[in-house]
């Protein structure tokens, strides 16, 4: 057959099929009896197997044997999704969305009054015995007309808020999908909600977390911005929103902040207010932290650059324009002594339970519910345990003071926090003289520096992780360091060499030692050895906030901010043997609505129990041989009870500490400089209560150390024992402590080392056991010596008597 031929054959076998070979049934193998070329014969064969094929899959892919092949399973799918199918599922459900909406939007009014939450009613707060403390939450709200507020000031809020507020349609549909969303899937809403939904929510609902509340909210937020004007629904959120400091509406903002009604603020003010809106108690400048100052600032700066945006500000006006701090706060009726201080940082855990606990969307909202009223509040406080603190404050310092005779005794300000180590609760707090009097509670604040009392944390560290000197020896307590005052450390990429207090060169010591008279070279080395990342993560783990810290020797110092009650917190978990304890203030709280029990406070392993109970066994040497010696060992109520602590005093005697436990009780005291006159600066202690100015530091061995042990042992039922297991520490064997070293460029404020120093941290060695003969002396100055190492300047001249150890390092 030619070409041709050939060419003529495989198109007739492609446009028609091969007819059915009965030869070919015959033996699959054999040659087919007709005559057919062969290529014609492999065309019509191809031919008819792609026509069996497409028979097969219409069949739903039906093998020769009759079962089921793989594509079968797909094929199914394919007809059970098919874009009609999928489309039709998703119009049907869109329409039966519109359809509920539309019958929820025909049945939902708009409320004819106000809701309950609304009507503020009286918080009752309790003592742990369920004594009644006192009862708050007397309506302080004035509505005025819109009309009665300057128009920038409204502006403010619009720029805070909703910017689009004029022009839309009164809802978020973004923001409100995101918030239904996040409550079915029980992660809490997100903010994205308008002027009109906020006040719809705050005035009409409630604050529940619930798919029906938000549901109503966009229902009746929609009807509102149809049926009422922007100016009537602008009125109602300025007049019904929470602002801090007991203040409903914009009136009591203005009058609680600045002294003035709400037609006579100014931009500025007006635009504070609107920032406040946020986080009520964070942004209130008379108690916030420095974070806390700085993000208002933020958000006043963001509500006028917004005003001015929309043209709603001149530009140049904007420039000139510089942040209003507001005055001082006013305390409510029944808010005297110490019981604004509690009441306040009752609200402070309970809102921050609200949010934790998915009851609140935010911090606002859980503050504006507690203020809203009803709630009924057991607290840990322990009213004879409480009374007793108060009366040791008074007793052993702010008896003390005379601000018309010394300026600078008014500068003095006390706080203390007391912890049962075992359950977590917060047994007494001690804010300040009088909440109607200062405002800022000083058991909670935590802008000073815990200085020296940060030097257990140095050596928890350095005992859990296992740490090693530079001479690759394990650190232990009797690991000799060289205490030479301003001697540079090793091994740091960053240039420190601190000096010790009164520039004292104590020569070769052991951790012990230095534990005891808080020498400053040595834990800036141990903290060096042991890595500062490491230090700084005991700490976080320990109770203390160390996010924002920068992990350099600095910190050995104790130079970060803290507070009583994260010291309290910090000291408890080593009295509690390396397990976290977190302080809580709340025992329980309910209202009509909630019943919020807190968290467990006591916690996991943090730090391993050798290392904690080492850590415990070590502090007992600051009591028995160290800078508390006086206040504490000495103390005639003490009864042979077991103590450990640490004293701290911090740059330029600005604050002084004691915090020590038993291992009953945790308390932690710090004295806290600040002046008494507008804006409070940081300022030093030194001269306070007539001791000598310039010589006369108020240190943790004094004041501080004076007011725990009154309190301590004054509220003890029983003598008690550490129970450690540890093989080293002065609770165990005698701490050393040896003379000064040939030389020191001033004179020690305690007990220094004889051994000469060496040029940088020896290996470990054997020290002696021999304890402190030095007796006290019997009666205390009429000042207070130096205690520990101050991060600031040297004092220019020792004190008066530096071996006097009533008030130590």
């Amino acid at each position: 057959m030619g070409r041709a031929e050939e060419r003529r054959a495989r198109q007739r076998g492609g446009r028609r099929a091969a007819p059915r070979d009965r030869s070919s049934q015959a033996a699959p193998h054999e040659p087919r009896a007709d005559s057919a070329p062969a290529a014609e014969g492999g065309a019509h064969s191809a031919a008819g197997g792609r026509a069996a094929a497409r028979r097969s899959t219409r069949k739903g892919g039906r093998g020769a044997a009759g079962g089921k092949g793989a594509a079968g399973g797909k094929g199914r799918i394919r007809r059970l999704f098919t874009w009609k199918k999928v489309l039709g599922t998703f119009l049907g459900f869109t329409v039966l969305v519109i359809g509920a909406f539309i019958v929820l939007y025909m049945t939902t009014p708009i409320p004819d009054t106000a809701n309950a939450d609304a009507q503020l009613q009286s918080n009752v707060y309790k003592y742990s015995d369920g004594n009644l403390l006192t009862r708050d939450g007397k309506l302080n709200r004035e509505n005025v007309d819109l009309a009665d507020v300057p128009k920038p000031v409204q502006h403010t809020f619009v720029a805070a808020e909703n910017k689009t507020f004029y022009d839309d349609a009164g809802v978020d549909l973004k923001g409100t999908t995101r918030g239904v969303l996040n409550t079915v899937m029980g992660k809490g809403a997100q903010g994205g909600s308008t002027i009109t939904q906020q006040y719809v929510k705050n005035y009409y609902l409630t604050q529940e977390q619930t798919v029906t509340r938000k549901l109503k909210e966009l229902v009746i937020s929609l009807k509102l911005d149809r049926e009422k004007s922007k100016d009537y629904i602008l009125a109602g959120y300025i007049n019904s929103s929470y602002y801090g400091r007991g203040a409903y509406g914009i009136q009591a903002a203005a009058q609680a902040y600045y002294r003035v009604d709400a037609d006579k603020l100014t931009v500025a003010q007006g635009a504070y207010l609107a920032a406040l809106l946020q986080a009520p108690s964070q942004y209130d400048w008379a108690a916030a932290s420095p974070t806390g100052k700085k993000l208002v600032q933020q958000r006043w700066n963001y509500v006028l650059d917004n005003m001015v945006e929309k043209d709603w500000l001149d530009k140049s006006e904007r420039d000139g324009m510089k942040f209003p701090v507001p005055q001082e706060p006013k305390a409510a009726p029944g808010q005297e002594g110490q019981v604004g201080y509690l009441v306040k940082a009752a609200n402070s855990e309970l809102e921050k339970q609200l949010v934790a606990q998915g009851v609140a969307d935010s911090s606002q909202e859980a503050e504006a519910m507690v203020s809203a009223g009803g709630w009924n509040i057991t607290l840990n406080i322990e009213k004879k345990k409480q009374k007793a603190l108060e009366t040791s404050v008074k007793d052993q310092l702010t008896s003390k003071l005379d601000k018309k005779k010394r300026p600078v005794d008014g500068d003095v300000q006390a706080g203390a926090v007391s912890v049962n180590p075992k359950t977590g609760a917060v047994v007494a707090m001690y804010g300040g003289v009088n909440y109607v009097e200062h405002y800022t509670n000083n058991a909670t604040r935590t802008d000073y520096q815990p200085a020296s009392t940060f030097k257990p944390v140095i050596l928890a560290a350095a005992l859990d992780q296992g740490a090693v000197t530079q001479d690759d020896e394990k650190i232990s307590a009797d690991t000799i360091y060289d205490g030479t005052s301003k001697r540079p450390v090793v091994g740091s990429d960053i240039g420190f060499a601190p000096q010790n207090e009164d520039d004292v060169d104590y020569g070769d010591v052991t951790v012990q030692t230095a534990m005891n008279q808080s020498i400053n070279s040595v834990f800036a080395q141990l903290g060096v050895d042991v890595g500062m990342d490491k230090v700084l993560k005991t700490a976080d783990d320990l109770g203390m906030d160390t996010a924002d810290l920068k992990a350099v020797p600095a910190q050995t110092l104790g130079t970060m901010g803290a507070s009583p009650l994260q010291m309290a917190g910090v000291y408890a978990t080593l009295d509690n043997h390396g397990r976290k304890v977190t302080p809580t203030l709340i025992k329980s709280a309910e209202n009509s609505a909630h019943a919020v029990k807190p968290a467990d406070p006591i916690g996991e392993q943090v730090i391993t129990r050798k290392a904690a109970d080492s850590v415990t066994s070590v502090l007992t040497g600051v009591v028995d041989d160290g800078t508390a010696r006086k206040s504490v060992l000495d103390n005639p109520k003490r009864n042979g009870q077991k103590v450990a602590g640490k004293t701290g005093t911090s740059d330029d005697n600005k604050s002084a500490w004691f915090t020590a436990y038993t291992p009953d009780l945790v308390t932690s005291v710090g004295l806290f400089g600040e002046s008494a006159k507008a804006p409070h600066p940081q300022v030093t202690l030194t001269g306070a209560t007539g001791l000598i100015p310039g010589k006369g530091r108020i240190n943790g061995g004094g004041y501080p150390a004076q007011i725990w042990a009154s309190y301590t042992f004054g509220v003890a039922s029983k003598v008690s024992r550490f129970d450690l297991e540890t093989d080293q520490g002065a609770a165990v064997r005698p701490s050393v402590t040896a003379s000064p070293s040939s030389s020191p460029s001033k004179e020690p404020s305690e007990e220094p080392s004889t051994t000469t120093p060496s040029a940088k941290p020896s290996k470990s060695q054997t020290p002696s056991q021999t304890p402190t003969t030095q007796e006290p002396s019997e009666e205390p100055t009429t000042q207070e010596p130096s205690e520990e190492p101050s991060t600031g300047e040297p004092s220019t001249e020792p004190p008066e008597n530096p071996l006097d150890p009533q008030f130590g390092q």
